[in-house]
């Protein structure tokens, strides 16, 4: 069995695979204040609730944002899994040409969301993640990483708009029964979400225009089905596509055994 681990700034997802299939996953939080004793103790301990015994787990891989939280799962795999992990990064063998002006520039969750679109989907494609931030990835019919898009993610405009504003609070991220809200709360749902959808939309158009229309469009990320239920442009809903990223990226480079 493999251990995928993504790494992001506000959350760590961890998933385990059986060859191909993706058996479990849960989402951590991504603090710096744990140690690899204390992550390992955890994913131990949730992997022992479904009855995945961490021996037979012989790989793990690796994709990060947070270079420091890098270092610690690293030494997670080496102490307790006694494996090598393979770190994703544009040096890898990736099945798809990066285009981008410094291939060591792209995050290793975007090689990860363009390797696993266009091994499940082909080219042209767009994956929009929507994270911290809001990223999109395209991706040629030739498969060729081509850049993308950073915008502000749903749950950085929400604390962003509580953080600025004194009177504005904090909230929960969910669609209003309406689009004109009724009182704050509504009104700051509606202007997040909808914004957020109509801000997609308008992106996919912009970058269709230069892809084509064949481009297929794929979500992923925490707020991909709820955002997706509500676009018509949306082809496919994706939320583990980091993983299963990942889990392609090691097989292609994989990890000494155990």
């Amino acid at each position: 069995m493999l251990l995928s681990i993504d790494i992001g700034n506000t959350h760590t997802v961890v998933g385990v695979f059986d060859k191909d299939k993706l058996v479990a996953h849960w989402r951590l939080s991504s603090t710096l204040s744990r140690t690899e004793d204390e992550f390992w103790l955890i994913v131990k301990l949730l992997c022992e609730q479904i009855n995945i015994s961490t021996k037979v787990i012989d790989g793990v891989v690796i994709s990060s944002v947070v270079p420091n939280l890098t270092d610690i799962f690293k030494t997670l795999a080496e102490k307790y899994i006694h494996v090598k992990p393979v770190i994703v990064t544009a040096k890898l063998k990736l099945g798809i040409r990066i285009k981008y002006d410094d291939p060591k520039a792209v995050g290793a969750d975007r090689l990860c969301n363009a390797v696993a679109a266009y091994k499940k989907y082909g080219g042209p494609a767009i994956v929009i993640d929507f994270g911290t931030a809001t990223t999109y990835d395209v991706i040629s019919k030739r498969g060729e990483y081509l850049g993308g898009v950073i915008a502000p993610g749903i749950e950085t405009a929400g604390a962003e708009l509580h953080r600025r504003a004194a009177r504005l609070p904090k909230i929960e991220l969910h669609l209003p029964k309406n689009v004109i809200g009724k009182n704050t709360v509504e009104s700051m749902q509606s202007g997040i979400i909808y914004g957020a959808i109509d801000s997609m939309e308008g992106m996919i158009k912009r970058i269709k225009k230069v892809t084509g229309s064949k481009t297929t469009v794929i979500l992923t990320g925490g707020y991909s089905k709820a955002v997706g239920e509500y676009s018509k442009l949306v082809d496919e809903c994706e939320p583990w596509l980091v993983l299963e990223g990942a889990m392609i990226i090691y097989k292609m480079n994989k990890a000494n055994p155990k």
